[in-house]
C-alpha cells in the first residue's frame, strides 16, 4: 500500500523532524512566521512550506494581522496523534511497573 502524502495525513506530516520542532515551538502560544524562522534557524521559504503542510492537515491555525501571519496549534487536530501515542504510554507504564516489581522482589529476596 502506498504511503499517504504528507499533505493529507497528520501522522505523515509530523514524521518530518522540522515540523515537530515547529509544533513544539507553537505549543504555548501563537507566533509570527518571522519568529518561527528565528527560533528554528531555517530559511523563511522552508518554514512557510512546513507551516503550509501543518495547516493543510489541520495541526495548526493561521491568523493574518496586517502583513504578518500568526500560527498556533490546533488542539482538535492534534488530538488523534495524542490518542494514538497514549496507547504506547500505557504499554511503557505497564512495562516500567513490571521492572519495578522485579527489582523490589529481588531486593527483598536478597535481604532474606
Amino acid at each position: 500500500m502506498a504511503r499517504a502524502a504528507t499533505t493529507s495525513d497528520a501522522f505523515n506530516a509530523v514524521a518530518e523532524p522540522w515540523r515537530r520542532e515547529i509544533l513544539n515551538y507553537l505549543v504555548l502560544r501563537e507566533h509570527a512566521v518571522g519568529e518561527i524562522v528565528a527560533a528554528t534557524g531555517l530559511e523563511q521559504p522552508s518554514v512557510s512550506k512546513h507551516l503550509r503542510v501543518l495547516r493543510d492537515v489541520g495541526l495548526v491555525h493561521a491568523r493574518r494581522e496586517g502583513r504578518q501571519i500568526f500560527y498556533r496549534t490546533n488542539a482538535a487536530g492534534i488530538r488523534p496523534l495524542h490518542e494514538w501515542t497514549s496507547t504506547f504510554e500505557k504499554f511503557w507504564r505497564h512495562q516500567l511497573s513490571r521492572i519495578k516489581e522485579r527489582a523490589e522482589a529481588k531486593a527483598e529476596s536478597e535481604k532474606q
